[in-house]
C-alpha cells in the first residue's frame, strides 16, 4: 500500500505516518523510486503504537517498548493499575451521585459532604497524570520519587514566590530587557522553574516541552504564565540574556 492507502486503511493521517517514520516507530519499506510502501504486518505495529499513545505513553518511549517484550509488558501493567485506580475513584463518584439522586427523589436534601465528594473525585481525575506524556519513562520515575519532597509548606512558599515575581514584573514592564532589573527577574523565574526539576536535566527537558505546549493543557492554571504581558517580558529578557552569551 502507498502511504495514502495505508493511512485511509488505518484511520490515521499521512502526516502522522511520516512522523512515526522519522521517530523510528514505524519504518515502511521503500519502492525503487524511494516512496514508502506499507504491508499488512505494519498495520499490527501501528495498532500497538496508537494503543500505547492512547494510554498516555510518550512517543519517545514507545520504540523501546515495542522492541522489548518485557518492557512492554511492564508498561502495560503500570497502565492497567493506573486505570484500575481511576475506576475505583470513578465508582466512588458514581455512587455519590446515585445517593444524591436517591435523596432528592425522596424529597430530602443531600449532605454537603456528598457534593464535596463528587467534586473532589471528578476534579482529581481531570487533573491527574496529564503531564506524564511530556516526560520520558525514567524522568517520570524521577518526578514520582521527588513527590515526597513537595510538602504543603513548600507549595505555599513557591506560590508566594510566584506571586512576588508577578508583582515585580508588572512593576517593571518597561525595564530594559538587557538591564540588571529585568535580568534579575528572569533569574528568579528560571530558579522557580528549575526548583521543580531539582537540577535534573531530563526532568527539565520534560518541563520545557510541557511549558511550550501550554495551549493544549487540559485546563488552565491561574498564574503569571496566563498573563501575556508577563510572558512577553520574560521572553524578551531571556532573548537579551542569550545575546550576551
Amino acid at each position: 500500500m502507498t502511504v495514502k492507502q495505508f493511512a485511509a486503511r488505518a484511520g490515521v493521517s499521512v502526516r502522522a505516518l511520516h512522523h512515526y517514520d522519522r521517530l523510528g516507530l514505524l519504518r515502511p519499506a521503500r519502492s525503487q523510486s524511494g516512496y514508502r510502501v506499507y504491508r499488512e504486518q505494519d498495520l499490527s505495529r501501528l495498532e500497538q503504537i496508537v494503543t500505547l499513545r492512547f494510554l498516555g505513553l510518550a512517543l519517545r518511549d514507545i520504540p523501546g517498548l515495542l522492541n522489548r517484550t518485557a518492557n512492554l509488558a511492564d508498561a502495560l501493567r503500570r497502565q492497567r493499575r493506573a486505570l484500575e485506580d481511576k475506576r475505583r475513584e470513578l465508582t466512588k463518584a458514581i455512587d455519590a451521585i446515585a445517593e444524591a439522586e436517591r435523596l432528592l427523589a425522596a424529597g430530602r436534601k443531600p449532605d454537603p459532604e456528598l457534593y464535596q465528594t463528587i467534586i473532589e473525585v471528578i476534579t482529581m481525575q481531570e487533573n491527574k497524570n496529564w503531564t506524564d506524556k511530556y516526560y520520558t519513562e525514567s524522568a517520570r520515575e524521577k518526578v514520582e520519587a521527588r513527590r515526597h519532597l513537595w510538602s504543603p509548606e513548600l507549595q505555599a512558599r513557591v506560590e508566594r514566590k510566584w506571586a512576588d515575581l508577578a508583582r515585580d514584573v508588572e512593576t517593571n514592564l518597561n525595564a530594559d530587557p538587557a538591564g540588571p532589573v529585568a535580568q534579575e527577574l528572569v533569574l528568579r523565574y528560571r530558579k522557580l522553574i528549575e526548583g521543580f526539576a531539582g537540577g535534573d536535566l531530563e526532568i527539565q527537558a520534560g518541563l520545557n516541552e510541557m511549558w511550550g505546549d501550554r495551549e493544549n493543557w487540559p485546563q488552565k492554571f491561574e498564574g503569571p504564565w496566563d498573563n501575556p504581558e508577563f510572558q512577553e517580558f520574560i521572553q524578551r529578557a531571556m532573548a537579551a540574556q542569550s545575546r550576551k552569551k
